[in-house]
């Protein structure tokens, strides 16, 4: 298959419609529907459902697309190792963070490396490691800087940088902050509000409970936001849990941590990235930069 015809079909299969994908490649709209013919005729299915809004790809589709995109990532490598090659340092890193990652670790490490690097680009995409490992392994991300509890796979490699330790947090406001023990069952009483799609989280939740002997708490909200999951526990109503790295800035938004029994969750963090021997020369520059967190403590 050629490029042109793949390039064609990951532009229509992004951008959801024909028109936008010509716009996109700066082509002509029967060009692209031409290409999307050939790529349909070659496979023998078919890629898109055509609607009056636009077009639907079909699991045929999510299948190419997933491939399509690790072809492109080698190709990307390709360019930067003849790049390096002549001297060159331009690339772009595409990060997945999680809260902790993005709101205190990597501001400083990014703002060193732009300035070390200033023709290195970064797309950085918040997200939970149920949400970002899907995209590391199906090529739209290049790094994933989060929590490790994922269960392993032989193509994917991950670092510890970190332990972090989760507390549960309240406001300054709520009964029970200040409180020098708070009871699981109390905690219980009082309504959550969590990361969405943070099944990790809501598991160790549930475990902490379980592990005390009582019923786990409700959760009332779900938010993709940890400065909205901040606001609404600074509301007074809502308890949260987040890692205790994050207490200066809750404490901004007059949330603190609560003492309780235990060790709410404890777990290794650090990176994780796609096993390689054609890695990015930028990529394991910046691999480098986050591993220095570990050394220094």
């Amino acid at each position: 298959m050629h490029a042109r015809l793949l390039a064609c079909f990951l532009a229509v299969y992004e951008s959801h419609g024909i028109s936008a994908a010509a716009e996109r490649l700066r082509i002509t709209q029967p060009a692209v529907s031409k290409a999307i013919q050939k790529l349909e005729g070659d496979l023998g299915v078919a890629l898109f459902e055509r609607r009056p809004g636009g077009v639907v790809p079909t699991r045929y589709a999510d299948i190419l697309a997933r491939r399509v995109r690790l072809m492109d990532i080698q190709y990307r490598h390709a360019l930067a190792e003849i790049a390096a090659a002549r001297g060159g340092s331009e690339g772009l890193i595409r990060i997945g963070a999680g809260p902790v990652w993005y709101s205190c670790f990597l501001p400083p490490i990014l703002d060193r490396f732009a300035s070390l690097h200033p023709h290195v680009r970064f797309s950085l995409r918040a997200g939970v490691i149920d949400t970002l490992i899907p995209g590391l392994i199906g090529g739209e991300i290049d790094i994933v800087c989060a929590s490790l509890d994922f269960p392993n796979r032989a193509e994917i490699a991950r670092e510890p940088i970190i332990d972090l330790r989760h507390v549960v947090v309240a406001a300054d406001s709520h009964p029970l902050a200040g409180r020098d023990d708070v009871a699981p069952e109390e905690l219980a009483r009082f309504p959550w509000v969590t990361l969405g799609g943070d099944h990790v989280g809501t598991g160790r939740i549930w475990s902490y409970f379980a592990a005390h002997g009582c019923p786990p708490p409700r959760i009332a909200v779900e938010s993709s936001s940890q400065s909205a999951i901040l606001e609404l526990v600074a509301g007074g109503r809502f308890l949260a849990h987040m890692p205790e790295v994050m207490a200066r800035q809750a404490a901004r938004h007059g949330v603190r941590p609560l003492v309780t029994p235990g060790v709410f969750w404890e777990t290794p963090a650090g990176i994780a990235y796609r096993q390689s021997e054609h890695q990015l020369p930028m990529l394991r520059r910046f691999i480098e930069a986050v591993r220095a967190i570990g050394r220094r403590g």
